[in-house]
């Protein structure tokens, strides 16, 4: 064989070996094309699945400057007036037409009181605050000591107190009051009103039997993909918390690290039906730096919102105002005050000023 012949099937070889590689390579585009299409696929839900028939809602607490629910004193709450003022601005030319209450206290019956009042056209995941019946002060930061044992009985009585207030205003408004919500973040390690999960089933089967509305927990997702098999079987909808940004994540990782919390939870729980009751991004925070930005809030807003339309995933976004009782009294650029795309003082932040330029 001569050098020409050995030299035209080297080239030969080299032109196979190329379509080889193009081939393999168009084999991992339309793989990766594929993945990405059956995620969606796997993490959508049918329009029957939302809740209220909408996809997107907002986490309201209306404790301005000076109120909270308690902070050792008692509560200082909100007055009628003020809830309607909130809730006129919220529910603005539909803008939220479902809303996230978190207790059964005073300030979420005056909520319930002025909607059915005023004939607003607002609905309201109800919720029942638990407090602690276990001592998370082993995995909890800012917990220094055991919760003594007195407190943690004293607690589950009050618990069940508060089981019986959620039910009873279940059923006085059943137009408004369209889930209830039992526990939030309870469950977690690192929070400090843990409850047992035991427990936890018990008190959603409680509820169940003595309302007609849905039942659901609201926890963080890596709970429910950890430790969420056994109260997924017994809530009628699985309720999940994601925040990139406390997990160390910018903005331009904001809406992919979501999308991968939720394909987590559905990876692990495939029959539940999947609410996002908590998700969001502050806009000013110390701890975030420059992570933390009206801009990137408002950009994680419009994505969200959109994603969470076309896979019928009922989302509510945290939260509608700011809340400066949160947090470090002496921070007052602390995380936990800043989540609101409206201002303490009712102002609207970048997403919401082009809805109310009145403001």
């Amino acid at each position: 064989m001569n050098d020409l012949s050995i030299k035209n099937i080297s080239v030969l070889i080299c032109i196979a070996m190329g379509l080889f590689s193009c081939k393999n390579a168009v084999k991992k585009t339309d793989i990766g094309i594929l993945t990405g299409q059956k995620q969606n696929m796997e993490i959508k839900q049918a329009k029957t699945d939302l809740l209220g028939e909408t996809s997107w809602a907002v986490a309201y607490s209306g404790f301005r400057n000076g109120q909270h629910p308690n902070r050792g004193n008692g509560a200082v709450n909100p007055s009628a007036s003020e809830v309607l003022e909130d809730l006129l601005i919220i529910s603005k030319d539909s803008l939220f037409n479902l809303i996230r209450l978190y207790d059964c206290g005073e300030n979420s019956q005056t909520v319930l009181r002025v909607i059915e009042e005023k004939q607003l056209n607002i609905k309201v995941m109800l919720g029942i605050w638990l407090k602690a019946e276990l001592s998370a002060h082993e995995s909890c930061s800012w917990l220094n000591e055991p919760i003594p044992q007195e407190s943690l009985d004293k607690n589950k009585l009050l618990n069940q107190e508060e089981i019986e207030r959620g039910i009873a205003l279940a059923n006085k408004y059943p137009e408004t009051v369209i889930a209830v919500n039992v526990g939030n973040e309870a469950l977690v390690e690192w929070n400090d009103h843990k409850v047992d999960t035991d427990s936890m089933i018990s008190y959603v089967k409680r509820v169940q039997k003595k309302i007609q509305q849905p039942v659901s927990v609201a926890d963080n997702y890596e709970w429910w993909v950890k430790s969420g098999q056994e109260l997924a079987k017994v809530v009628d909808f699985v309720s999940i918390h994601v925040y990139p940004v406390w997990e160390g994540k910018d903005i331009d990782e904001g809406m992919s690290y979501t999308i991968q919390n939720v394909q987590d939870v559905r990876n692990a729980l495939p029959d539940s039906k999947l609410v996002i009751s908590e998700a969001g991004w502050a806009s000013i925070a110390l701890e975030f730096g420059e992570r933390a930005s009206e801009e990137k809030q408002a950009r994680y807003y419009r994505e969200l919102h959109k994603w969470s339309k076309e896979m019928n995933i009922t989302t509510f976004f945290f939260e509608a105002f700011d809340e400066d009782w949160k947090g470090d009294a002496d921070n007052p650029l602390g995380a936990e005050k800043h989540w609101g795309i409206f201002t303490l003082d009712r102002k609207p932040k970048k997403i919401m000023k082009p809805l109310f330029p009145e403001l």
